[in-house]
Parts: C-alpha cells; structure tokens; sequence
C-alpha cells in the first residue's frame, strides 16, 4: 500500500517552508510514498520538483475554469485557466490524465461548485476530492463525499499543503500504482486518513500570494 496526498502546492521563492526541496524532505520525512503537486493554473512548479524526485512527485496541477476547481494528476502540459469544465476535461483526457474535482461544496474558495454545474461533469471526471485537509467548515468535506457516494466516484484526500509543514495532513492509502491508468484502477480501493488542518494556515497562502508579487 501507498500514502498518497492528492493535493499540495510548491511555491518558487528563497522561503525555505515553501521551496522545492524543502517540500520533498518533509514528505520523505512524514513517510509518503506519492505528492501530487498541483499548483494553480502552473505545472512549473511541478516539473522543478519532480526533476528532483520523480518517485515521488507526480506532476498535477490545480485548474480555474469558468464554473470552479478542476485537480488533475499525471499534467503533461499545462491547461490555462478560464476555460469551460468541459473543454479543461477535454484537454486533460487528451493527456490521459487522471481527473478530479477540488473542493467542491467548501464555500469559502472562489473555485467552489454550484451543484448544477458539478452534475454536469460528474460523468466525465475519475473522481471527487471528499477530504480536503484546508475546508474551513468540515461540511464541506461531508458534502463532497455524500456526492461521490451518490455518483458512485471515487474519492482523493488531500493536504492543499502551501507550507511544507502542512504535507501529509490527509492522505489516501492506495494499492500500489505507476501511471494515470492504474490509478483509476486502485482508486476505488482508497482509505482516507487525515485531519482537518487549523484555521491559521490559510495566512500561509496569502503571504504566499503577496510574497510572489515582490520576488
């Protein structure tokens, strides 16, 4: 088995909580097999800390469209944001990427789903996330998972990390996989372990969001 934490970020800066290598040690450290980072509407990132440890990175990336959050895994080139569901998806399967939904029901993001959207794409993505470690109300979580449940998707488990420290809060315990196809396979089979992260580590993503403007 393998602890996958389906949702994290890497942040290109000197801040040694948010580099690179500073986020590949901690998961080395806290025992994860597989990171999927997935920054936001970037690969960059991605690509810098995969070519440090491609065992360990799979290369994602966190996707704005015009209705909400799209995450995939296994990105092999970078989808830009204000595109429709439909034609993110579309992209994404081009790629065989493995697709999800970040977040869904959690309303204090900008990349939230209405309902009537989310039932649109329900049939064209692998999987819903039903645990998100940074939901600031933990119905949020119970939504997304009611949901899947009802869809009859699987669902991912994620830190949405932005500090090193962060990695590793929910994790999904998998059957052993090596590409995008096999996933979707063992999916089914995911355990979720974790815990809600407290309230102050969203201060961590807006000093990043500041901190990016002046580096």
């Amino acid at each position: 088995m393998v602890s996958v934490d389906f949702h994290s970020h890497t942040i290109f800066s000197n801040d040694s909580l948010t580099r690179p290598e500073s986020l590949i040690a901690t998961s080395r450290r806290r025992g994860l097999d597989r990171v999927v980072i997935t920054d936001h509407n970037t690969i960059a990132g991605a690509l810098a800390a995969h070519a440090l440890d491609p065992e360990l990175v799979i290369i994602g990336e966190e996707i704005m469209t015009t209705r909400g959050e799209i995450l995939a895994a296994y990105v092999t080139e970078e989808i830009p944001p204000g595109l429709s569901p439909q034609e993110t998806i579309k992209c994404l399967r081009s790629q065989c990427a493995f697709i999800s939904v970040s977040h869904p029901f959690d309303s204090w993001r900008s990349g939230a789903w209405k309902l009537e959207y989310l039932l649109e794409i329900a049939p064209l993505v692998d999987a819903i996330e039903i645990f998100n470690a940074r939901c600031m109300i933990p119905a949020g979580n119970q939504r997304a998972s009611e949901f899947a449940r009802q869809k009859h998707l699987p669902g991912t488990a994620g830190s949405d990390a932005h500090a090193a420290f962060e990695l590793g809060a929910a994790t999904l315990l998998l059957p052993q996989f090596v590409d995008p196809d096999e996933l979707r396979i063992v999916i089914r089979e995911g355990k979720v372990q974790g815990r809600l992260s407290p309230f102050w580590v969203h201060f961590f993503s807006r000093y990043a969001h500041l901190h990016k403007k002046v580096v």
